[in-house]
């Protein structure tokens, strides 16, 4: 069984707007989730969608190619890390996510289903980063 999620996607931007992106809580708010965001070592944020609340602490934020935070679905008390790993390769800026600690989730039917709803929802995630980075009106 899987227990962390790993993608790349990758972007024909400059890496400081993905950084942006993926670090300003405008940003994140346009494309992906409400946020209450900084990407700052200590902060705990608020990610709001509807009825679900992600919290968090932002563990590593080292601009312009890492930030890592801590990601509890509000009501499961468990604890995920969510990592964002971004280089410049010619001109395209690859992004890395990594979704780890899913197996802290207590059992295998419902480790195996948060595995695949992560997985989606970060592909997801990646593809609405890319309208967004190429129009951020289309969002």
């Amino acid at each position: 069984m899987e227990k962390t999620i790993r993608q790349e996607h990758r972007y024909k931007h400059n890496i400081n707007d993905v950084w942006n992106a993926i670090s300003s809580a405008e940003e994140i708010s346009a494309w992906f989730i409400k946020a209450d965001f900084k990407a700052e070592v200590g902060y705990d944020y608020t990610f709001t969608h509807e009825s679900t609340v992600i919290e968090g602490k932002v563990l590593e934020a080292s601009p312009v190619h890492t930030l890592v935070y801590t990601w509890i679905v509000k009501g499961t008390g468990v604890e995920t890390t969510v990592r964002w790993k971004l280089k410049e390769e010619g001109d395209e800026t690859v992004l890395n996510i990594e979704h780890s600690g899913i197996e802290n989730y207590p059992n295998d039917e419902m480790i195996t289903a948060m595995f695949t709803n992560f997985s989606n929802g970060w592909v997801g995630c990646a593809g609405n980063l890319a309208k967004y980075l190429n129009d951020p009106a289309s969002v």
